[in-house]
């Protein structure tokens, strides 16, 4: 399964790909923002998202909306410190499929894959 993580920092971006290692996803890219992840998606041609909201040049609720908007189906899931619910609400509205706020530990990243990837099977 491919995976492509979306986040500004490099810290963050190791410490998902730890996780998603660790779970047995191997094909990993990354970008560093939005604009960065609009340039990579279409090529990479993920099977999961893991965007991060908070990023400069294009933040992830602008890059999801993009992404959608251009017809992009994989799941998406945001993990980012944005915990406020109306801003759970804005980021389910454009398109994200669930929501992990960091920090976060390992587990509860894979419960929330998981939990996306069933969904999306059973939908």
């Amino acid at each position: 399964m491919k995976v492509l993580l979306i986040d500004d920092s490099r810290t963050m971006r190791n410490i998902q790909k730890g996780i998603l290692t660790q779970l047995g996803y191997t094909e990993i890219e990354e970008a560093a923002d939005g604009l960065d992840a609009l340039s990579k998606v279409l090529a990479f041609n993920p099977d999961l998202l893991l965007v991060d909201w908070n990023m400069p040049n294009m933040d992830g609720l602008s890059f999801v909306k993009q992404y959608r908007g251009k017809g992009g189906k994989a799941p998406i899931i945001m993990v980012t410190t944005e915990a406020e619910k109306t801003r759970v609400v804005e980021a389910i509205k454009a398109g994200v499929n669930n929501y992990v706020v960091k920090p976060f530990t390992p587990e509860g990243l894979s419960e929330r894959i998981r939990e996306t990837l069933d969904r999306v099977a059973a939908a």
